[in-house]
């Protein structure tokens, strides 16, 4: 009696892996398709918790609009080589409009731990000597008040 088990080679092992269902097909297309919306969403997306340097400035501008600006200072904490505590502090822009200028107006002040998501946003002008200067900074979407003013 022979037996009924085929071998395969490895090329028609190959094939088959290559064959795909259906389901796997749909399956693939739907996550490439999902992925493709959420990675649009979060295109150019910064999110920011940190403490506020400086007190803000506040700016009302001849069309009635308002815009705030302040300095985030964020930090992050690890050991070095030897095991010792380390601090690296990054210092941002923030540059809010309308709504969240008011806001950032009323209850944020130096030292106030905030919360921010909103854009990068870079932009050049000329200084008063005439250097131009290159600037990037956040635009706040959304401002979320944290921790107390120290």
């Amino acid at each position: 009696m022979k037996s009924s088990v085929k071998y395969l080679s490895g090329s028609e092992t190959k094939q088959n892996q290559k064959r795909k269902t259906l389901p796997d097909i749909i399956s693939k297309s739907m996550f490439n398709f999902l992925n493709l919306n959420v990675m649009s969403t979060i295109r150019n997306q910064v999110q920011l918790i940190g403490n506020v340097g400086q007190e803000p400035t506040i700016t009302n501008l001849d069309n009635g609009r308002k815009v705030a600006r302040l300095s985030l200072a964020t930090n992050e904490h690890y050991k070095n080589a030897n095991g010792e505590k380390q601090t690296d502090t990054q210092w941002h822009t923030v540059v809010a409009w309308g709504k969240s200028a008011e806001i950032i107006e009323k209850y944020v002040s130096k030292g106030k731990e905030i919360a921010i998501e909103g854009k990068l946003s870079s932009r050049s002008y000329e200084d008063k000597e005439g250097v131009k200067r290159y600037v990037t900074e956040v635009v706040a979407n959304e401002i979320l008040l944290l921790g107390n003013s120290n």
